[in-house]
């Protein structure tokens, strides 16, 4: 049975009076080591984020006074990606997503490459982390590689490190045991005063930090906010053809995952606001399905969910972890909800309370809450709580996920188009705006 103080406690680590007052620690440390503000960067050079991320930092130290700390890494830590093929396909439509929206270079396939041929780049780009002038000289790189670009390789590859590969795996071990170290596993990634940024998707906390503390040239501004500042207000769902309006948008959700929760309320949002029907199709935790999510990874994705409801206006931080008997108790319960037609608010009830509220749903006292608050009778789902059909549909559609090419949730599909994650969802609204369920 969950801890009736753990969710409280929580919600004090994860609040934002914490969160301020580690900035502050973090800022005071810095004024007395007289250090400058440096941003630990890590960065993959098969990475399609790290491309991405790599062509704004000279911009971003423009606009702030930072200086990088560089950190080439290349082997990924495997028990942190569960179906990687799966990943780096989506990681490739992902990165043209983001370059296309900052008009950023990207290619239209991915390079042709070799493990060998990956290890060479990598230890160049170890070569000249300890040499002045990174930025630009993996700028090149990066370019000369992700745009196929063999000519410009050889150029800038030193013989003398490409010949001397296994010179540099000593520092490629130590950057690598820095990420894992200082609690990530994800390329693409920054570190700025014990917070992690990732990628564009993140970049406009730490900008919004940054212009908090008063270090914005010329104009506090934020630029990397592009993916979710016009939702819902992309299109006039007036004029949302009605060919388009009888698509479904069908979301995979699990009531374990936070990001499902975000995904959910805001997924519902869009549906409603431009008449859309939604399907919601929950599968088993990935703990449940005897797969394992190492505690660092749990630990950064409470933070990160943390920062983006708050961005959201959406309650989080008071945490009843529902795994186990909260998760199969949801699920026994959705059929009779849908039945009576708020299959949907039951759902976002029971991930409100669970994630916001700090409701125990493996009690009955916590579970009659959350199924009379969307007016469901608990007398009549008692009856229901042994009942075990929904295994089946669960595992159906886990496998249906799977068919389109995607592993993790939340992810959407919209007639032909299947993204991963809440921050897609406006590659959804862009879909139904634009009358193709195929376009991005």
């Amino acid at each position: 049975m969950s801890s009736p103080i753990l969710p409280h406690v929580i919600r004090v680590i994860t609040s934002q009076r914490v969160r301020d007052l580690r900035r502050r620690r973090a800022e005071k440390r810095r004024v007395r080591n007289r250090q400058p503000h440096r941003v630990t960067v890590y960065l993959r050079i098969n990475d399609p984020y790290s491309y991405v991320l790599l062509q704004v930092l000279e911009s971003l130290a423009e606009r702030y006074p930072l200086q990088y700390d560089f950190r080439t890494v290349l082997n990924l830590q495997p028990d942190m990606y569960p179906a990687p093929a799966m990943w780096e396909r989506n990681a490739f439509q992902d990165g043209a997503y983001l370059a296309a929206l900052y008009g950023l270079e990207f290619p239209a396939a991915r390079p042709a490459t070799t493990s060998v041929r990956d290890a060479q780049l990598t230890a160049q780009l170890l070569h000249w982390e300890l040499q002045p002038g990174y930025l630009g000289k993996a700028l090149a790189l990066f370019g000369a590689y992700w745009q196929d670009d063999s000519v410009g390789l050889q150029a800038l590859l030193d013989p003398r490190v490409s010949g001397n590969v296994e010179c540099y795996q000593h520092h490629l071990r130590a950057n690598e045991n820095l990420l894992k170290a200082n609690g990530h596993y994800l390329s693409g990634m920054l570190q700025y005063g014990g917070e992690w940024y990732w990628g564009l998707d993140r970049l406009e906390h730490l900008e919004r930090r940054l212009n908090e503390m008063g270090l914005a040239r010329g104009g506090a501004r934020v630029e990397f906010d592009r993916g979710y500042r016009d939702f819902c207000r992309l299109g006039n769902p007036g004029e949302i053809a009605d060919a388009q309006r009888a698509i479904p948008i069908v979301i995979y959700f699990s009531i374990r995952s936070p990001y499902s929760y975000l995904g959910l309320v805001r997924v519902r949002q869009l549906a409603i606001h431009y008449r859309i029907p939604l399907v919601v199709k929950p599968v088993l935790p990935m703990v449940m399905r005897r797969m394992q999510v190492p505690r660092t990874k749990s630990s950064y994705i409470t933070a990160d969910v943390k920062r983006e409801a708050d961005k959201f206006g959406i309650d989080f931080g008071c945490i009843a972890d529902p795994l186990g008997r909260g998760v199969e108790r949801c699920y026994a319960l959705y059929d009779f909800a849908q039945a009576a037609g708020r299959g949907q608010e039951f759902l976002e009830s029971y991930a409100r309370g669970v994630w916001a509220e700090g409701i125990r749903s493996d009690t009955d006292a916590g579970l009659r809450q959350l199924v009379e608050r969307v007016g469901l009778d608990w007398q009549q789902t008692r009856g229901l709580l042994q009942a075990d059909g929904w295994r089946v549909w669960a595992q159906e559609n886990l496998a249906e996920l799977y068919s389109h090419g995607l592993w993790g949730v939340p992810s959407f599909n919209y007639g032909e188009l299947n993204v991963f994650g809440q921050d897609r969802l406006d590659c959804i609204e862009r879909a139904i705006v634009a009358g193709s369920s195929g376009a991005i």
